[in-house]
């Protein structure tokens, strides 16, 4: 059996519209995680320009982190990834 893996794109378009490649992404040590930062994080696994595993693994996230990123911006956009308003978008 032969498991077919999806070419790596060389860029995906970030969340403020501009090309994003690896080597914008946030630094691998990054601590602190502003809303420019998970976007850019989220945006690159949904083109294709970094797994979720690779993701996981270089940010030090946990998938459900991760997955709560990604459900935050569908469900409220970019400010649903502002800490001070997970509470708020929880209860909503």
């Amino acid at each position: 059996m032969t498991v077919q893996m999806r070419p790596r794109v060389k860029y995906v378009i970030g969340p403020d519209g501009s090309p994003l490649t690896i080597a914008d992404l946030p630094p691998r040590d990054t601590r602190r995680w502003v809303i420019r930062r998970k976007a850019e994080v989220v945006a690159a696994v949904r083109g294709g320009l970094l797994s979720l595993e690779e993701a996981c693994q270089r940010y030090t996230l946990s998938v459900d982190e991760f997955l709560n990123w990604q459900a935050a911006i569908d469900k409220h956009g970019l400010a649903g990834l502002r800490t001070t308003w997970i509470q708020h978008y929880r209860e909503g």
